[in-house]
């Protein structure tokens, strides 16, 4: 791959990490569930949050998200950037971005879902970042922060070591609502989670990451938002995940194979496909539905990237991006898909 990026510094115990919205203000709507986060962000990390004009302003315009954004790059004093959660208009956000500000201080970001979009504007721009950590949902609900999100957290943000990414042995697909009382001290319906799927020749590949979200993937790149020829992600580890509008498998098949067809899944050496959330707060199918619905889209995956790719190794289940306990993955930085030992690493430098 000939696209060099930027890896971020490191924060240190101490520093100040910027808050912000850059899609749906929920730090404004929930304010307790958003409070609770940044009180245990600190606990956590050693940080110190702070918010901006647009953190907590439910509907305000894309020019004035990012012109939060800008400005926490541009504060010297901050040392990181985490998303209080998605959303679904951030690409409009997108194009009032100063460039040159992230490029001049580059700073670890994190983000998921609807942040796709900052992903990959920080990728095209040569800037790595973190995919995952939403505050409003894995720092602010429940009983307490899971381990796995406090161990990558704490690592993309100030220790950058190599961890192995496993399975926590349970998942839920949505917690509490927000406007609950509960969802401060409870978790939602977890349950235990099956064995990783793995397909794919078995060898061990090594790999600078991209991706994200499906469904924000399909809107930037028919944005025209990639920038690239897929000749740039030659030899990488293609990261998807499904999000909450519970897509059928049909659908996500149909835009797995738009990236097959536009060279992409031919590209990669490695996919990995996080397990995908089948129920939300109105719809919640028995268990063995679920157990359905996430086998018929991890088999409409592997179909379309055998298709394209039949060298690729491919894992599916990986607890990333919509569930939860959610690991924290690099986006631009490496991590190793061992199809031999079926295991997965990934370098938080």
């Amino acid at each position: 791959m000939t696209l060099d990026l930027v890896h971020p510094p490191k924060a240190r115990l101490g520093d100040r990490i910027a808050v912000l919205s850059p899609s749906f203000a929920a730090a404004g709507a929930f304010p307790e569930v958003h409070e609770q986060a940044m009180r245990r962000l600190t606990e956590v990390t050693g940080l110190i949050p702070v918010e901006y004009p647009t953190t907590r302003e439910v509907g305000a315009a894309p020019a004035a998200r990012a012109a939060d954004i800008n400005a926490a790059f541009a504060d010297p004093d901050i040392r990181g950037i985490l998303a209080v959660v998605g959303g679904d208009d951030q690409i409009a956000v997108i194009p009032h971005l100063d460039a040159d500000a992230a490029r001049r201080d580059p700073k670890p970001f994190l983000g998921t879902s609807d942040n796709t979009n900052l992903h990959h504007w920080l990728w095209a721009n040569g800037i790595a970042s973190f995919y995952g950590g939403a505050s409003q949902v894995h720092l602010g609900p429940g009983p307490s922060v899971d381990d796995i999100h406090v161990r990558s957290l704490r690592a993309a943000l100030l220790t950058g070591e190599k961890l192995e990414i496993t399975d926590p042995g349970e998942s839920e697909d949505v917690g509490m609502h927000w406007a609950d009382p509960r969802a401060l001290d409870s978790f939602g319906e977890r349950e235990s989670t099956e064995p990783w799927s793995w397909s794919g020749p078995a060898r061990s590949v090594t790999g600078r990451t991209w991706g994200g979200c499906l469904e924000v993937i399909e809107w930037i790149l028919a944005a025209g938002r990639f920038p690239f020829t897929p000749h740039v992600l030659q030899g990488g580890v293609l990261v998807l995940e499904t999000s909450e509008e519970l897509l059928p498998a049909r659908n996500v098949g149909w835009i797995v194979r738009s990236l097959g067809e536009r060279g992409i899944i031919g590209a990669v050496d490695a996919i990995l496909l996080a397990r995908p959330p089948v129920s939300d707060h109105s719809r919640q199918p028995p268990a063995q539905d679920r157990a359905r619905l996430r086998t018929e889209q991890r088999d409409a995956v592997v179909e379309v990237v055998d298709h394209y790719n039949p060298e690729a190794v491919v894992c599916v289940g990986i607890p990333f991006g919509h569930t939860r306990p959610q690991w924290i993955l690099p986006h631009g930085g490496t991590m190793t898909v061992d199809g031999t030992e079926q295991r997965v690493f990934a370098d938080y430098t």
